[in-house]
């Protein structure tokens, strides 16, 4: 279509709403990190959203989204107790494995906004933190056909 048959809004840029960022259909478990995370970006959201001025249409559009996902997992976070036992994997430890070719690898098992594979630190529906899950130390599981020892739990 033209752009000439486009009606553009009261402030003379043509503007779009930006589709709500996806929630995940999993359960919204946090560690205190994770939850400090969420908290932190949705006040710093409201901060910038507040100064912001009405005619910057897409920045507001930018931020409220954004903010409207961080609000809704905020309210939907489960804080999980995440004492380690040292024996067995859970949400919240901290993994080494050995993989297949002698190559260590540590990560720890935490809520999907604050996974960062980066750093060091994977989601809990990830599928190799849900192999590992419940299993111990010694114990063997076998992920996109590599296989992974665990070495150690913290």
């Amino acid at each position: 279509m033209s752009r000439a048959f486009v009606r553009e809004p009261e402030g003379g840029e043509a503007f779009e709403e930006l589709p709500d960022r996806p929630i995940s259909p999993h359960p919204n478990y946090v560690t205190p990190e994770g939850l400090a995370q969420i908290e932190a970006e949705a006040g710093r959201l409201e901060a910038e959203l507040s100064g912001l001025s009405r005619d910057d249409k897409a920045a507001h559009a930018r931020v409220s989204r954004d903010l409207r996902y961080w609000s809704l997992r905020k309210n939907s976070a489960q804080l999980v107790d995440e004492a380690s036992d040292g024996e067995t994997v859970r949400f919240g430890a901290t993994v080494t494995v050995l993989r297949e070719d002698d190559t260590r690898q540590t990560f720890r098992i935490v809520g999907e906004d604050e996974a960062d594979p980066n750093a060091g630190s994977i989601s809990y529906v990830a599928p190799l933190a849900r192999a590992l899950t419940g299993k111990g130390i010694g114990d063997t599981v076998t992920v996109n056909d590599h296989e992974f020892e665990i070495a150690e739990i913290r």
